[in-house]
């Protein structure tokens, strides 16, 4: 069974973007998959709609993915930590989902609904007033940050930017909301050799 592990964040230094998105693209994935249970990676760019401005979207064989020696001992971000923002890292049931089901071609993009704050059972009230997705996989919080109690993901081979509700815009950080967006790939579909 495949989960998913979303990690989302901003970075604050335009001018260190690049370079950022160059490492984190290139060697920070190739690091990653050498560890195990690391199956896949695929990172986007927020192009329109609210949430953060970039999302990795990892595919990991179990939880016990985090508490490997390889793992632990070296993932981070310690050259860049100065400039990630309001970073999150959630762990999502995928629901036996292949991981091809998730990726996207370099012209596609992702839809992401989110529902970062609520509670679980406000989540499904608000998931059930969105409009129908039928492309959308839904996938439960099971780890990690839980910073939303589930999350909508709707890869395609092209998705107009006018398709993003913006209905609900972030009030705040202490604020229940739901975030949409649409995310454009910046990185291929890796895979672990």
């Amino acid at each position: 069974m495949p989960f998913a592990y979303i990690v989302r964040c901003n970075f604050t230094d335009p001018a260190k973007e690049a370079a950022w998105n160059a490492w984190y693209s290139g060697p920070k994935i190739a690091q990653m998959l050498e560890k195990p249970q690391f199956r896949a990676c695929q990172r986007f760019h927020r192009v329109a709609g609210y949430g953060r401005d970039y999302l990795a979207l990892w595919i990991v064989e179990s939880p016990q993915a985090f508490t490997t020696a390889q793992y632990t001992s070296d993932w981070g971000f310690f050259e860049w930590e100065a400039y990630v923002t309001d970073w999150s890292r959630d762990l999502f049931d995928a629901n036996a989902t292949s991981e091809d089901s998730f990726a996207v071609a370099a012209r596609g993009a992702l839809h992401v609904v989110s529902f970062d704050g609520m509670s679980a059972d406000d989540a499904q009230v608000a998931r059930a007033a969105l409009t129908p997705q039928a492309a959308m996989m839904w996938l439960p919080i099971v780890g990690l940050d839980r910073h939303t109690p589930l999350i909508g993901l709707a890869p395609s081979t092209d998705a107009p930017v006018s398709d993003v509700a913006t209905a609900h815009a972030p009030t705040g950080r202490s604020t229940p909301r739901v975030q949409q967006a649409i995310y454009r790939p910046i990185s291929d579909f890796y895979r672990a050799a």
